[in-house]
């Protein structure tokens, strides 16, 4: 998880995408630049809805965003990131994470999107 440059807790990486790439790939760009991390992108975790006050407009005047989420194996961590000088990468337990998360739907995402694939997963792999 990052530090929020916004106030007190912690969140996942994330971001918009740009025209010329997928939302996979851009959620492999975010972790880079946000979290200074590397790795595979696994699977889908889920859609999730939140506000943000930055992209209220006339088109969505409450700020409606959907994110995706996604679960991804860490290979490198980067000494050197673009947002090295305003983010703090901290490693956390499940339910470390739970506890710090900065908004509702990032713990949802985490407590049963992120909880039911690792489920699902160990389940296969036994």
């Amino acid at each position: 998880m990052i530090n929020s440059t916004s106030g007190p807790g912690l969140l996942f990486p994330k971001g918009g995408w740009e025209n010329d790439e997928t939302v996979e790939e851009a959620a492999v760009r975010e972790a880079i630049e946000e979290a200074g991390v590397r790795g595979d992108l696994l699977d889908f975790v889920g859609d999730y809805n939140f506000k943000s006050k930055t992209h209220e407009d006339e088109f969505s005047p409450e700020g409606l965003c959907k994110a995706a989420m996604f679960a991804l194996l860490v290979k490198e961590e980067l000494n050197s990131w673009p947002e090295q000088s305003t983010r703090i990468r901290s490693w956390l337990t499940i339910s470390q994470a739970i506890q710090n998360c900065r908004h509702a739907w990032m713990k949802e995402a985490l407590e049963y999107g992120f909880c039911k694939w690792l489920a699902q997963k160990r389940k296969t792999t036994s």
